[in-house]
């Protein structure tokens, strides 16, 4: 369903809004459903000064942090020492519970016999006669041979599961880390249709020795990491058909563990004791410290912060979203929403390490932007895909994916309908009792132009990184995003994902190279970004639809956010680099890369939020 122009909800922003100059002012209103008016989110409460903290100056304030001073830092009741993914260290690490950081309970994160911090929870439906009957209560025959086959390849499913040792989600073993010693990223350019169709079938091959970082393109740089055992004939290969290469990392664990520096026990206790969480923007941090960081913002800042759990992973693990509101205007009214979420892709660290920065920036810095958030309310969700994201510490770190499993799938997890869906359904159930391959590229996972696979958009195997999964939203991370964006279209004005790597700010649509009537308009939108993020480090961004500047992609949330949420300004942003580094961008460029686009965001906010 694409939505066309309407009424956005009545906000009069008239005193505030005035003082930008008209002409930059964009034409036309976002197609936006008529709904229930956005929540009141209550007064604005007294604010707690950041460079004094912990010493309070409203009494009231004061007071209650007294009371809570032991739950904000509670005794360490034992600590777990943990070999890191980052290198060939160890650290003392403390996580929260799943019940509250403040509750003074702790366990430990990944350690061999306990569980994970998060407990699971039995999101997803279960199998059982009461759910495959009610297939037959509208009968079709198409529906019929599907379930037919659904229940054949069900019980096959079993019986390999009982031969090869099947896994529940329930159960989760700590894995077995992948290293990629010796392995090399080479930068291949095709010139010809030629060499683009070898590198295509290079990728579609399913070879384990190779992982495209990028598609291939005419004229266009192509990023593979390399397995030791294919360097040599891969470049012989390569020489031999004229092909342009250069090696961009010699060794790609070296890098790997230079990525992301450790730190010390002694660091992270006085941290904890300075500022009552381990946050930092010097390092990527686990998810277990990003939720805690959450909920010391929540809990430190009541009246502006509230955290809601939109949902639960494959895992079990919470999804957490940040609303960040002063409340209503003088007028009454509600306020326009910024949508913005990060860690849709496992590996794409500096998503969350963005989000988590923007939030430091909107509420331990409030009062520097008390502006913006007179004109503005803020919805970030900075891990999508908590699971892959924690998949990418402890196992994989290339990890693209969620890590779900469609072994089964059951009457509320059915392909769709029709001979399309009967093919969707033989090739997952054939590709997967072969491959057993898991997870979902949640990007290619939401219900718009979802599975077309035309130039690459989407794959429809398993094992390939861009696997739209058996059905749209059949991962219950995209389930959660989606239904609460629904719930809150009415208010929601502008919708940016964070991703990376390439420099771009993408705009829709994803999966065709026919542009939206408003295209010109959004797009010099996405200037007015670049523009400002050139500013502050001279870092420059591209502006475009994906398929002009990367490659098709079907199914993806900025496409969903705006063909089906109505929600005009949907935007994906790729973040540093240009492929130096690609994935593993090093910590020390997390505060340039957040600085620079915080500035390209907080530029286009007040554009987008007061053209009402």
């Amino acid at each position: 369903m694409i939505l066309h122009s309407g009424s956005l909800f009545a906000v009069t922003f008239a005193t505030i809004c005035s003082s930008l100059p008209s002409a930059i002012l964009v034409s036309g209103n976002p197609a936006i459903i008529e709904g229930t008016n956005y929540r009141d989110f209550g007064g604005v409460g007294d604010e707690i000064p950041r460079d004094s903290y912990p010493e309070i100056e409203d009494p009231a304030s004061s007071s209650r942090y007294e009371n809570s001073r032991e739950k904000f830092f509670p005794p360490r009741r034992r600590r777990i020492e943990i070999d890191e993914f980052e290198g060939n260290y160890s650290e003392l690490q403390v996580v929260p519970s799943s019940a509250n950081w403040r509750d003074g309970s702790y366990e430990s994160a990944f350690e061999d016999d306990e569980e994970d911090p998060f407990e699971p929870t039995d999101l997803l439906p279960k199998n059982g006669t009461d759910k495959w009957l009610s297939k037959f209560r509208g009968f079709t025959l198409s529906g019929f041979v599907e379930t037919i086959f659904t229940l054949v390849a069900s019980g096959i499913s079993s019986i390999v599961n009982n031969i090869v040792g099947g896994e529940s989600k329930s159960s989760k073993p700590r894995p077995n880390r992948v290293t990629y010693k010796g392995h090399q990223l080479l930068r291949i350019t095709p010139t010809t249709d030629s060499q683009v169709a070898e590198l295509q079938e290079m990728m579609e091959s399913g070879d384990d020795g190779l992982k495209f970082w990028t598609l291939p393109a005419k004229n266009r740089s192509t990023d593979v990491v390399v397995a030791p055992d294919m360097l040599s004939e891969l470049k012989d290969s390569l020489r031999e058909q004229k092909f342009g290469f250069k090696v961009l990392i010699n060794d790609l664990q070296k890098t790997i563990a230079y990525q992301n520096p450790k730190m010390s026990k002694e660091q992270r206790e006085d941290l904890v004791t300075s500022q009552g969480h381990s946050m930092t923007w010097k390092r990527y941090h686990r998810y277990a410290d990003i939720i805690r960081y959450l909920e010391y913002l929540a809990f430190t800042y009541p009246s502006l912060v509230e955290l809601v759990t939109i949902g639960h992973s494959y895992e079990g693990q919470p999804l957490k979203l940040a609303k960040i509101s002063t409340g209503l205007t003088k007028d009454g009214e509600s306020k326009p929403v910024v949508w913005i979420d990060g860690g849709m892709h496992a590996r794409e660290w500096i998503g969350p390490a963005v989000a988590t920065y923007i939030l430091n920036q909107l509420v331990e810095k409030n009062s520097t932007y008390s502006k913006l958030l007179e004109t503005s309310d803020w919805m970030i969700l900075p891990v999508s895909n908590p699971d892959g994201y924690e998949f990418s510490h402890t196992a994989d770190r290339l990890w693209r994916k969620t890590r779900s499993n469609h072994a089964d799938l059951d009457s509320d997890n059915e392909a769709r309908s029709g001979p399309l869906g009967l093919f969707h359904l033989v090739s997952h159930y054939t590709r997967w009792l072969f491959n057993r391959c898991e997870g979902v590229d949640p990007n290619r996972n939401f219900g718009y132009h979802w599975g077309e696979e035309d130039s690459g958009a989407a794959s429809t195997d398993p094992c390939h990184e861009t696997y739209a999964g058996p059905k749209a939203f059949s991962e219950p991370e995209t389930r959660a995003i989606a239904d609460y964006i629904l719930a809150n279209r009415q208010s929601i004005r502008m919708y940016l994902t964070l991703h990376a790597y390439s420099q771009m700010w993408l705009v829709p649509w994803g999966y065709t190279k026919i542009r939206p009537p408003d295209y010109e308009e959004l797009a010099n939108v996405a200037r007015k970004a670049t523009s400002a993020i050139l500013k502050v480090h001279g870092t420059q961004y591209q502006v475009g639809a994906s398929p002009e500047l990367l490659y098709p992609t079907s199914g993806g949330s900025d496409d969903w956010a705006k063909g089906v949420a109505g929600i005009k300004y949907a935007y994906t942003v790729e973040l540093r680099d240009r492929g130096i580094y690609g994935f593993l961008l090093p910590a020390t460029q997390i505060v340039p890369t957040a600085r620079e686009t915080w500035a390209g965001i907080r530029a286009i906010t007040r554009l987008v939020t007061c053209n009402t």
